[in-house]
């Protein structure tokens, strides 16, 4: 979960990342009493969730609460790179920079640990530094385990050449950071510019934050966190009903038990439909090892709500749930749409196999159902899921 730059900020102020006040709001005239409080002048910014705001017109400097509203007006509903903005934050303005740093904890994947950046040449996209002058840039691993201490924040202001006046300043501020980065389960924390001021102090003037999604049972506040005006209504009610659902650009819907099979299935659902006009998969959903009937019908539910689905692939590879009982909970699970009023047009196909497979098809078989078709391979069912969807 990425977040915005005003509820990163907040979680800075949380751990004691050095930052500047600000609020957020969402209509124009709220700027002025904040700008009032803040002595009369502030930074208005806008709250989207991708970079290149300065350029798009999207911060801009108040003299006045008068200019601050005015600011506001002019930058809510602004369009940047695509993201409509809402909201705007309403930030203290910074005493006069001197320098501007980077610095970023994330999670390296590639070498399956944790990773500083750090550069004294802040401000700018980072990429562009690493590309034009990699010298620039510090890269250090950090073992999880030991983390970063006083010690593991001075190996990385030596290893990125901070200046020897603010040495001190800014190992304080990267101990924080990893503070923040480690209690609140979060992938990347990112501070660009980390600004030398006037003063001497060194303050998180913008900060980027990404949150483990799978660490949210740890968080209950993270669910205020949710960008929800700009979250899928799919996805949405398929989170209420704990399914592991992704809405994709397609026509097929695809559920599967097992992330692996159905990214495999959706790689086989793409395959097949170039064939028949370019169908692609509509969505990703695992409904996991326990395809009941009731999860089932949840799954069905979102699938089927979908406007662009025009088929269905219900693929299943029995395991600890052996096919008789998916089969049993494909059947019911129609049935439960059907009791409960939904229109089930669209029509399934299923392939299932392993764990009594034979037993699964036979109650497929059996409960001939017009809208279920029963094709036994992998690459079969995906051709007649994409046949079916192209036909629509």
């Amino acid at each position: 979960m990425d977040l915005f730059e005003y509820q990163a900020r907040d979680l800075f102020a949380k751990h004691d990342v050095p930052v500047l006040a600000g609020e957020v709001i969402d209509t124009p005239e709220a700027a002025r009493e904040i700008t009032e409080r803040l002595g009369g002048k502030s930074v208005v910014k806008a709250q989207v969730k991708v970079g290149g705001r300065g350029k798009a017109g999207g911060v801009k400097l108040a003299a006045s609460a008068d200019e601050a509203v005015a600011r506001a007006t002019d930058i809510l509903g602004m369009d940047i790179k695509g993201h409509t903005v809402h909201k705007v934050m309403i930030a203290e303005t910074a005493p006069e920079i001197l320098e501007e740093y980077y610095v970023s904890f994330l999670l390296d994947r590639a070498n399956r640990t944790f990773l500083s950046i750090a550069s004294v040449e802040g401000g700018m996209e980072i990429e562009e530094v690493a590309a034009t002058r990699p010298e620039a840039v510090a890269k250090t691993p950090i073992d999880p385990i030991d983390g970063v201490d006083e010690a593991k924040a001075r190996e990385i202001v030596a290893a990125a050449k901070f200046p020897a006046e603010v040495a001190d300043k800014v190992a304080n501020v990267l101990v924080k950071l990893w503070d923040t980065f480690i209690k609140e389960d979060a992938l990347l924390v990112e501070v660009n510019p980390l600004a030398k001021v006037a003063s001497g102090e060194v303050i998180a003037l913008d900060g980027k934050v990404s949150l483990d999604d799978n660490a949210e049972f740890r968080h209950p506040d993270f669910e205020e966190l949710h960008d929800k005006a700009a979250a899928n209504p799919l996805e949405a009610a398929a989170k209420e009903k704990n399914l592991n659902y992704v809405k994709l650009d397609g026509e097929v819907g695809i559920i599967g038990n097992g992330a692996g099979l159905v990214m495999s299935t959706l790689d086989v659902v793409a395959y097949a439909g170039e064939k028949h006009g370019g169908v692609k998969p509509a969505n990703f959903l695992d409904i996991g090892g326990g395809a009941s009937a009731q999860v089932m019908a949840n799954g069905l539910e979102i699938i089927l709500g979908d406007p662009d689905v025009k088929s269905v692939f219900v693929n299943v590879f029995g395991g600890i749930t052996a096919c008789d009982e998916v089969a049993n909970g494909i059947v019911q699970a129609l049935k439960l749409l059907e009791d409960r009023g939904e229109k089930v047009e669209k029509p399934l196909v299923v392939r299932l196999d392993g764990n009594n497979a034979e037993l699964g098809r036979q109650i497929l078989t059996d409960a001939n159902h017009p809208l279920v078709q029963r094709v036994d391979t992998m690459d079969g069912a995906a051709d007649k899921a994409a046949e079916l969807a192209a036909a629509k």
